[in-house]
C-alpha cells in the first residue's frame, strides 16, 4: 500500500549539501548546494510568523544561508513542497486543528506549480488560510 502524504512528510532522512560536480541552479562547479530534507522544508514552512508570507526564491535562499551553501536545489524544495502540501491537506481532511496545520500558505503563491498539482478542494483550503491571514 502506498504512503499517505503523512507518512512522507514524516520521513526521517536528512538534509545535506552538496559539492557540485556541475554548474546548475545558479551554483556553480565546486559550489555547495543544499539538498533539503522534508523535515527541514516542513520546519521552516512551520516557523513562518502567522500573516506572513516568504516566497520560494527567500525560502530557498535563507535555507542556502543557514546551512553555508551556496544554493539550495530548487528541485527537492519542490518535490519536499508539494508533499507539505498535501499532508497539510490531508490533516485537514481529518480535522487537525489549523494551528497544528503546517501553513504551506505561507509559502505557496498563486503562480507556485505545486498548487496545480493539489486537488481543486486543496486548493480551495489553502485559498481561504491565505485569504484569513491577509496573504
Amino acid at each position: 500500500m502506498p504512503k499517505t502524504w503523512r507518512e512522507k512528510r514524516a520521513d526521517p532522512a536528512p538534509h545535506h549539501v552538496k559539492v557540485m560536480t556541475v554548474t546548475r541552479a545558479g551554483v556553480e562547479k565546486g559550489g555547495r548546494m543544499l539538498q533539503p530534507s522534508v523535515r527541514l522544508i516542513d520546519d521552516f514552512i512551520r516557523a513562518v510568523p502567522k500573516g506572513e508570507f516568504v516566497s520560494n526564491t527567500d525560502m530557498r535562499k535563507t535555507l542556502a544561508k543557514r546551512h553555508k551553501a551556496d544554493g539550495c536545489c530548487p528541485v527537492y524544495t519542490g518535490y519536499h513542497l508539494r508533499t507539505c502540501a498535501e499532508a497539510a491537506i490531508e490533516d485537514y481532511e481529518r480535522r487537525v486543528p489549523i494551528a497544528k496545520i503546517s501553513p504551506v500558505w505561507r509559502v505557496l503563491d498563486e503562480k507556485a506549480p505545486t498548487l496545480k498539482k493539489l486537488t481543486t478542494k486543496g486548493r480551495v483550503f489553502l485559498a481561504s488560510q491565505k485569504k484569513k491571514e491577509g496573504l
